[in-house]
């Protein structure tokens, strides 16, 4: 896959041993930044950073990690790569790179978690900046190896859509949910209605939409569920002309997306995080079809990243193409 938005680089890094891995999206130059925190068991570093009514507006890289706290050492170690390139806020005679981070919990997967001393995710923060390209892998990657939803293996999704005047919006994602991406016991995409191009199958939608009055969580870690043991974490990116305000509409928006392909979505153990990402570049005239765009586009990832991930040995849960075997 090869992003359409040249100005943001993508890197994986990841440890099959340990089922767990990091993304990086790296700025090609400081792009300007906002947040959106909707689940309610979120782990994050330099979230408050983004806030409208603070100093720092732009930002060098975001990292989407697992191993939930662990995770966030992969910031640190994505950090100290960009200081040695010269990236950064200057402060003084020092520049101080901005990378914010999310990470997601995928300590109850079956990988090995018995390292000593240091966790192994500065060294993948590391690896996974020194690898960003403009062309990258979907499915069991990076952030995605280790996550899983409620009945499936999760992934790292990535989807696109060109609006008039050539605006762009990428959504980049982790999707390790609480819900489902598939309707009841079938292999049907909540996200159908905005698939294009037969992305995740051409399914369509379920003949008969399952019942949603009773929610069912099997996820096999989560029979005894505690915070921070699930989460959706991702990126919403444009090429459109923003401010910090409509930046952090459009993360919002992206929100959307994550309830449009996940059932159920911002539970009291999802972490749910949006960054939103503009690189300010070309002139948007009508932000509703932006915002659309953003939710869109995001519910297509999801299903993107769930499509494309494949089984691996030992797995907790099957993939989507082990399952449905379609």
């Amino acid at each position: 896959m090869k992003s359409a938005l040249d100005r943001i680089l993508v890197g994986h890094a990841d440890d099959a041993n340990i089922r767990t891995g990091v993304t990086v999206l790296l700025c090609a130059r400081p792009t300007l930044a906002a947040v959106h925190v909707m689940g309610a068991a979120p782990g994050t570093r330099e979230t408050d950073l983004l806030a409208a009514e603070n100093t720092v507006t732009h930002i060098d890289a975001i990292v989407l990690s697992g191993g939930s706290a662990f995770g966030l050492d992969a910031a640190g170690g994505v950090t100290d790569m960009l200081r040695q390139q010269g990236r950064g806020f200057p402060v003084g005679d020092q520049t101080v790179p901005i990378v914010p981070s999310a990470i997601l919990y995928d300590l109850g997967n079956g990988g090995r978690k018995d390292w000593q001393a240091q966790s192994p995710y500065s060294a993948l923060g590391r690896k996974a900046i020194r690898d960003v390209d403009e062309s990258f892998l979907l499915g069991g990657v990076g952030a995605g190896l280790g996550a899983t939803t409620a009945n499936l293996r999760g992934g790292f999704g990535y989807a696109e859509m060109r609006l008039p005047d050539d605006v762009l919006v990428c959504a980049y994602v982790a999707v390790n949910a609480v819900g489902q991406v598939t309707m009841g016991t079938g292999p049907h995409f909540w996200a159908a209605p905005f698939e294009l191009d037969r992305e995740f199958g051409g399914l369509g939608t379920a003949d008969v939409t399952p019942s949603l009055a009773k929610v069912r969580v099997k996820k096999p870690q989560n029979r005894a569920l505690t915070a921070v043991e699930n989460t959706t974490i991702g990126v919403i990116a444009t090429n459109a002309k923003l401010n910090r305000g409509q930046t952090k509409r459009l993360a919002m928006s992206a929100h959307d997306g994550y309830a449009r392909a996940i059932w159920p979505c911002h539970t009291p153990m999802d972490g749910d995080v949006v960054f939103g990402l503009s690189t300010e570049e070309r002139p948007v005239t009508d932000l509703i079809l932006l915002n659309a765009a953003a939710a869109s586009t995001m519910a297509r990832a999801i299903a993107i990243a769930v499509y494309n991930t494949t089984s691996r040995p030992d797995d907790t849960l099957p993939s989507w193409e082990a399952k449905f075997d379609l």
